[in-house]
């Protein structure tokens, strides 16, 4: 799963970037949201950790940005602050869940685990009469069913979540692969193929 860790403090997004790696994530840390947008635009991923106190653009404008524009990626709010007037003004900006960085990284990876599930839901990604169900590995296009592989499956997920975006063969091979193996095959071309067809 990728995550993309929003953090201006060295430190603690160092800190948060091995602890999430050593749990088995793959992971993205951009130090303000400017970053964070340029890597939004460009890739995919599961879930946003994000920190409020950004330099330039706040969290919170960065947030409430976000969901204007309709982007609904999982967004765990990771801040020292906890006044429950900050936590609601997250919530009410469209935060999913809400964590102090007093919180043990245990209790932050079972938070962002239990917050990526969830956003599945029943595993379904539907795009006008196509519906990938991705549990299933089948795919329903205008009431035919289709079984794909593993692979497709993932390819699929990622061209429906970035519909009207262009998506690049490295894009597509560090969601499915990961970012430090790389590809040079084409084997992203042969599942195209099979999905086109």
């Amino acid at each position: 799963m990728r995550i993309l860790i929003v953090e201006d403090n060295t430190l603690v997004g160092m800190g948060l970037e091995a602890a999430l790696v050593n749990t088995g994530f793959d992971v993205v840390w951009a130090k303000d949201a400017e970053r964070a947008l340029e890597l939004l635009a460009s890739q995919s991923f599961h879930a946003l950790v994000l920190d409020l106190g950004l330099p330039g653009i706040s969290g919170m404008d960065f947030l409430t940005s976000l969901r204007s524009e309709g982007n609904q990626i999982p967004i765990l709010v990771l801040t020292a602050s906890e006044t429950t007037t900050d936590k609601l003004a997250a919530f009410n900006q469209g935060a999913d869940d809400f964590v102090s960085k007093t919180t043990s990284i245990e209790i932050l990876v079972a938070r962002l685990r239990a917050l990526i599930r969830r956003s599945n839901g029943d595993g379904k990604f539907i795009l006008k009469d196509l519906v990938l169900d991705v549990e299933s590995r089948t795919v329903i296009h205008k009431g035919v069913v289709t079984s794909l592989s593993k692979r497709e499956s993932e390819i699929l997920k990622v061209l429906i979540s970035h519909v009207g975006l262009i998506v690049t063969r490295k894009q597509i091979e560090e969601v499915i692969y990961g970012a430090a193996r790389q590809t040079d095959n084409n084997s992203i071309e042969v599942h195209i193929h099979n999905l086109r067809n």
